[in-house]
């Protein structure tokens, strides 16, 4: 049997002339669809936590641990003010590599508001970091107020938005920071400071920032006990995911010496970074097997279509046609199906991820829109009513950035079309082998 003649027995396959009902038929386009609805959602959830991850770490490391961080010793003598310790930041510049350093003085403090109190994670950075440095000034949202009160110097600070909504504070109000100063005799004594909120900030990813407080280095050093806080310096390359990064680590370690230890920033978030790639296998895995059990229906049309058509593989084979020529016919006719689940499914599975976010907002208006009528239903006070939150920045990004990873859905296309004719090969084999004169007694 030639090639172009079992090319032409799939074609009738796939497209057949005759106009009467065919189970086979419907089979087929059964699992066309099947296939088609199984790579919609994977598409979707590949696109959605490729993006998700990626924000969530390019905030871990342009807002957390930079791409380098020196953590330096308390007893070094760079740190004595804010002076030396923005000098010893300056002379890390001087390495191969490196493109900023910003001195950062960390400590635990309970902030307290209006009427309520709650732990914060202060941060005296430089004054003019939401400026200089890109992730600052690209990743931070400004809420509400303006952030030129802090380039001033002075006792005011940037709050992040869920501490702000907890302290109940708005820019121009007063709030306290509570400190812990160490006597003489060792005993651990309460400092207050006071600080004039500037701004409400956020990054979007509310588990990363719900706790921050910046205020400026020199006023932590002026006006807020030190003796428990951790030194550091934030240190930006050219790009965090160079493979030069520890060469250029190697090279600040030689510049601070005993003064510092120097950490890449997979070092310092190893394991957040673990939890996302573990979660992202098994999306992808389970989705990946709903794929799978798409692809066997495909095995189950082949065997109903080699059954419908037992009279015509005999009559091929009774003139000629080889058990390969069949065989190929039904493996083409296998891989037809799959190919169109592909066309039918990427598309939209491309348009919903594109959209996203448009989709999420609408399903989100309407989930609110039902709940505030059931409630309404059950006599529950309008004032009483919460929004509901589809994507909770207290777990996930409160904006899902697309990015479509085009490698791994050709991987998902190919793979998908692997499988069609894996599935399709058994019952396709067995059509080959089948005899004419046992087709024809059969019929």
């Amino acid at each position: 049997m030639k090639l172009k003649a079992s090319l032409m027995f799939a074609y009738s396959l796939i497209f057949p002339k005759a106009e009467k009902k065919s189970s086979a038929r419907r089979s087929l386009m059964g699992a066309l669809l099947c296939i088609g609805l199984s790579i919609v959602p994977l598409v979707v959830v590949l696109t959605v936590t490729n993006g998700m991850i990626e924000g969530m770490t390019e905030r871990l490391i342009g807002l957390s641990s930079s791409h380098l961080e020196a953590l330096v010793a308390r007893n070094s003598r760079n740190i004595v003010s804010s002076k030396a310790f923005q000098n010893f930041a300056d002379e890390i510049k001087k390495a191969e590599g490196v493109t900023n350093a910003y001195p950062q003085v960390s400590l635990t403090a309970l902030a307290g508001g209006k009427k309520e109190r709650a732990g914060a994670q202060v941060r005296a950075v430089p004054a003019d970091i939401f400026v200089t440095n890109k992730a600052f000034s690209s990743l931070f949202t400004v809420c509400d107020g303006d952030l030129s009160d802090f380039f001033s110097g002075v006792k005011n600070a940037v709050v992040g938005q869920k501490l702000a909504e907890t302290l109940n504070i708005v820019p121009g109000d007063s709030f306290r920071l509570i400190t812990t100063k160490t006597g003489n005799n060792g005993t651990l004594t309460p400092k207050l400071t006071t600080f004039k909120v500037s701004a409400i900030i956020s990054s979007g990813y509310q588990e990363l920032d719900a706790l921050w407080v910046f205020i400026p280095i020199d006023v932590a050093y002026d006006s807020v006990p030190l003796n428990t806080a951790d030194f550091s310096i934030m240190i930006e390359t050219e790009d965090p995911f160079s493979s030069t990064l520890n060469k250029t680590r190697n090279e600040v370690e030689d510049i601070v010496q005993r003064h510092a230890n120097v950490y890449t920033w997979n070092e310092m978030n190893g394991a957040e970074f673990e939890n996302f790639s573990s979660t992202r296998v098994m999306l992808v895995f389970i989705m990946l097997l709903i794929v799978l059990v798409a692809s066997v229906n495909i095995s189950s049309a082949i065997v109903m279509l080699v059954m419908e058509r037992r009279k015509e593989i005999a009559i091929l084979k009774s003139f000629g046609a080889s058990n390969n020529g069949i065989t190929f016919s039904f493996l083409l006719t296998g891989f037809a199906c799959g190919t169109g689940g592909v066309i039918v499914g990427l598309p939209v599975g491309l348009l919903l991820s594109v959209n996203a976010n448009s989709l999420v907002k609408g399903a989100e208006k309407i989930v609110n829109e039902i709940g505030k009528l059931l409630y309404l239903i059950k006599g529950v006070p309008l004032s009483e009513i919460r929004q509901i939150h589809l994507m909770d920045p207290a777990y996930y990004l409160s904006e899902i950035p697309v990015n479509i990873p085009f490698n791994q859905i050709f991987a998902i296309v190919l793979l998908t079309l692997v499988l069609s004719l894996v599935v399709s090969f058994i019952p396709s084999y067995k059509a080959g082998k089948e005899k004419p004169i046992v087709l024809l007694q059969k019929n």
